[in-house]
């Protein structure tokens, strides 16, 4: 996906430091398949609401394949 968006239901946030940098790996799985694979992605805290727990529907933002923002999904919109 070059640029978009996606829904998904999250199923583990893991803090990760990396050099002194802190990041999450970020675990979810499509929010219309939600007992099919998961999939990780690494994003820093400030892409991401620091009050998300697994179960949670999110939208993720995508720009040349990579996860580079995280909002809450909204009810009722597609």
């Amino acid at each position: 996906m070059l640029k978009g968006t996606r829904e998904v239901i999250l199923q583990k946030v893991r803090p990760l430091s990396v050099h002194g940098q802190i990041s999450w790996d970020i675990y979810f799985a499509d929010a219309d398949d939600p007992d099919g694979p998961t999939t990780v992605a690494r994003v820093g805290p400030e892409a991401a609401p620091h009050n998300i727990e697994p179960g949670d529907r999110l939208r993720l933002e995508y720009v040349l394949g990579a996860v580079v923002g995280v909002t809450r999904a909204s009810e009722g919109t597609d």
